[in-house]
């Protein structure tokens, strides 16, 4: 857990894709190419699988597949379980820029 705790503890906005294989997973990997492409070097978007990571998805009491979060300076912002477009994504992000 050390090395997401380095991951979250920025000063820029990161999102979190917590996702599996299972379901829509390819189409949450294209809106996630056009959040990040949309950022640039404003924010991290980062995806994690649940099933690769079960300690850390436990620990943050991941249920449901996809949740989203954002965290800047270490701190959760924002969080959110089921799908969501890109342009919310991007909206939701840029209010922790």
């Amino acid at each position: 857990m050390t090395k997401f705790g380095e991951l979250i503890s920025v000063q820029k906005p990161v999102l979190i894709d917590f996702y599996t294989d299972l379901g829509d997973a390819e189409n949450t990997l294209k809106i996630l190419k056009g959040v990040a492409a949309a950022l640039g070097d404003t924010a991290k978007v980062i995806k994690i699988d649940i099933t690769k990571n079960e300690f850390l998805a436990d620990s943050l009491r991941v249920k449901g597949n996809p949740t989203f979060m954002i965290y800047k300076n270490g701190e959760m912002k924002w969080r959110q379980t089921g799908f969501q477009d890109a342009n919310t994504l991007i909206g939701l992000v840029q209010q922790y820029i």
